[in-house]
């Protein structure tokens, strides 16, 4: 049918194991979950940032988190004036 990688494969036959369910009943629920759009596949790779990036996110989080350097808008009208103004 298809080939898979021998290290994913055997991660995804322990995680059945684990979770009580014959892996190729995971195959098959995935292949029909897949077949009828309830399967989202994300081909994307993982997104890596560089250091500073990574910095400047967790400083904009924690800023969240505090309610720090947040601007809030009535309507979007009073947005796109603010955004054209910087």
């Amino acid at each position: 049918m298809f080939r898979v990688d021998p290290a994913v494969k055997s991660q995804a036959m322990r995680r059945a194991k684990r979770d009580g369910v014959p892996f190729a009943s995971v195959l098959k629920l995935a292949t029909k979950a897949y077949a009828e759009g309830r399967l989202i596949v994300d081909i994307a790779g993982e997104e890596r940032f560089n250091a500073k990036t990574t910095r400047e996110i967790r400083a904009a989080l924690r800023d969240i988190e505090k309610g720090k350097n947040l601007v809030s808008f009535k309507s979007s009208k009073e947005m796109d004036d603010y955004l054209l103004s910087i």
